[in-house]
């Protein structure tokens, strides 16, 4: 069973460390998405909400403008 592998561990304390401060969630999320793979998407989001009731169709134009405004913020 793979649990009694880890027997002599599984209860142990979290280990806190006396050096380093507790990372932010923001940090933490951040290391987790080093580069944005949905770059624009943020802005695509915002636009959205500010117009809940108006359909969005994305055409090169609007891509673009997605990308400007988003520019390296993601």
């Amino acid at each position: 069973m793979v649990m009694e592998k880890y027997e002599d561990i599984i209860n142990l304390p979290h280990h806190v460390s006396n050096c380093y401060p507790r990372m932010s969630m923001e940090g933490r999320a951040g290391q987790f998405a080093p580069f944005a793979a949905l770059t624009g998407l943020g802005a695509a989001i915002r636009r959205a909400a500010e117009h809940p009731d108006e359909q969005v169709y994305f055409d090169d134009e609007l891509v673009q403008s997605l990308y400007n405004e988003n520019d390296g913020e993601e």
